[in-house]
């Protein structure tokens, strides 16, 4: 099903799944290894993505252990700085106008000096990238499903005191197969009261069941994977009514064994059945691709014309928290390049 068109890296888009240490660069990941003496396993020192298989606890296990080495080389602020700035020029490199990255703050409060501090320094981050590449970005604080839904109402409180600061909504990450979605409704509870958005995880390594929990026990606005709903047409046309926009990772769900192929993931049934959607790398240091790079997927695989890139591009922005002016550039700026 190949296709040849307009390029996909310039296409304006909106970037509303991108986990904060699975955004870093191979190269940068490297790098800070070396400076902290830390001996990274041989499956993230290789050329090549590390071969990944999540569909059961074993294969879970191994993703945790590689995500965790990855996040201990993160210690110092201008770790973080890094971090975040290169998030920001890769987007930029790949078409967005518009990052959201997704963090639990609670996993680099030992090297940052505790919770409150570490929140504050990728804030800062956040600030400061903005300014030097020009990217709006914001952050979404997500909750661990697998620690206590007493943190995660902690979490929540702190997210709402900072969402002056550039926090625009709540998740809910991790195995989503441990931890009952209506355990964490009272987090959600306070997130939305405070006027963020909700965004859990759902409808990856479990099926529909799970994305429904996420509407009816946390009221979400978008839901992160989302594409285990494509087995329940009902549930299809909920989605839709609703304008819940789902964050479709291709290459993850490919990466993490929930579809054997690309043309497995079950885009074109979401596309048809009018739900939202907002492509996302999820994170490109474990599964070798960045933002331009699904929509390119999504193209070859799927048959998906320029006009449906774009459309995709749209559901992306309308999805995300970005201001009205932001909002309107952006979408403008995919006309422009549909009728180039």
């Amino acid at each position: 099903m190949e296709r040849v068109g307009r390029d996909v890296r310039q296409l304006p888009k909106a970037h509303l799944h991108l986990h904060f240490t699975g955004s870093m660069r191979p190269t940068t990941l490297l790098e800070l290894a070396d400076k902290y003496g830390v001996r990274l396993p041989e499956a993230l020192t290789g050329a090549e993505p590390p071969k990944l298989r999540a569909t059961d606890e074993r294969g879970w296990f191994r993703f945790q252990r590689l995500y965790d080495a990855a996040r201990s080389c993160l210690r110092a602020p201008e770790d973080i700085q890094r971090l975040v700035r290169e998030a920001a020029e890769e987007d930029i490199a790949d078409g967005s106008g518009w990052l959201e990255i997704q963090v639990d703050p609670t996993s680099y409060a030992p090297r940052l000096g505790g919770l409150i501090p570490a929140l504050e320094v990728i804030l800062d981050a956040v600030d400061s990238a903005q300014r030097e590449t020009g990217l709006g970005m914001r952050v979404l604080v997500a909750a661990n499903r697998m620690k206590h839904p007493l943190d995660a109402r902690t979490l929540a409180r702190l997210a709402v005191r900072y969402a002056d600061r550039g926090i625009v909504g709540f998740g809910l990450s991790n195995d989503e197969r441990r931890g009952m979605a209506r355990d964490f409704d009272r987090a959600f509870h306070i997130a939305r009261e405070g006027g963020l958005l909700s965004a859990p995880h759902g409808g990856e390594l479990t099926g529909p069941s799970s994305v429904r929990d996420c509407l009816d026990d946390l009221d979400a606005t978008r839901v992160g994977h989302g594409v285990r709903a494509a087995e329940d047409p009902r549930l299809l046309r909920r989605l839709a009514d609703r304008g819940v926009t789902c964050e479709v990772c291709p290459a993850s769900n490919v990466a993490l064994g929930v579809y054997e192929k690309p043309e497995d993931v079950p885009l074109r049934t979401l596309y048809e059945a009018g739900v939202p959607m907002a492509l996302g790398a999820d994170d490109p240091l474990l599964f070798g691709s960045r933002l331009a790079a699904q929509y390119e997927l999504v193209r070859r695989h799927h048959g998906f014309s320029d006009a449906e890139l774009a459309e995709l591009a749209r559901q992306s922005v309308r999805g995300s928290a970005a201001p009205e002016d932001i909002r309107q550039k952006l979408l403008s700026g995919v006309d422009e390049w549909l009728a180039a």
